[in-house]
């Protein structure tokens, strides 16, 4: 059963587990389960997806009822009028506070402006050796994309060198190989926290909440945050 978070006459959300799919997709011909079609199942009604939440990423992921409400919907998300907030853990001591201004580009190769502003929330130093270090360094962040490209934070983490823990191929593989080999832990360490926009439809202002997924309380725990 998937854990609703937020249900009204027009929307509905849910805290999507790390590794499962929004919907069906030709580049992940392995995956037997999607949030479209177990979701539809549990309310026993049509759903459609107002935004996408990559396969490796948990958290708020939101659904329409109805067309319309979707179209609405979509139209905030692409007009940067829903307010993304996203945790993550990432390799190294990231600064206390940064605006990473760097386009991606396409799969045309066409660049596109990226916005990412985030804040280092906790730190942690494990007495792991990695590389030619003798301890091992990692960082809380909480990241609010104000634009929405294709795996932005993912990207934009690598690119300012503090990649995302257990994100393959943006991510360190010495340290996703650390982390599966010494903690049994495989999931990318990227969760949707919160949605917060205008109601398409009553117009009132809508905060959703997504708990963090039992994968990334482990590794909180290890860090001692």
């Amino acid at each position: 059963m998937l854990d609703i978070i937020y249900q009204d006459d027009h929307l509905i959300a849910i805290n999507k587990p790390h590794g499962l799919l929004v919907h069906r997709s030709p580049i992940a011909s392995d995956a037997k389960e999607f949030a479209l079609q177990m979701l539809r199942d549990q309310v026993g009604r049509h759903v459609y997806p107002a935004h996408r939440l990559d396969r490796k990423t948990g958290g708020a992921l939101l659904f329409a009822f109805d067309k319309e409400t979707e179209i609405a919907m979509q139209q905030q998300f692409m007009n940067g009028l829903v307010t993304k907030k996203y945790l993550a853990v990432l390799r190294g001591h990231a600064p206390d506070h940064q605006i990473i201004d760097y386009p991606l580009a396409k799969e045309n190769g066409t660049l596109q402006d990226a916005t990412t502003v985030f804040t280092t929330l906790k730190r942690a130093e494990l007495p792991v050796p990695s590389g030619k270090h003798s301890t091992s360094r990692y960082s809380l962040v909480e990241a609010t994309p104000t634009t929405g490209r294709m795996h932005q934070l993912r990207r934009h983490f690598a690119h300012i060198f503090h990649p995302i823990i257990g994100d393959r191929p943006h991510g360190c593989n010495k340290q996703n190989k650390l982390f599966k080999e010494k903690w049994g832990m495989t999931t990318m360490l990227l969760h949707a926290s919160e949605l917060s926009f205008t109601h398409p439809v009553t117009e009132h202002p809508i905060i959703l909440r997504a708990g963090l997924r039992s994968e990334f309380k482990a590794v909180m725990n290890l860090m001692g945050w």
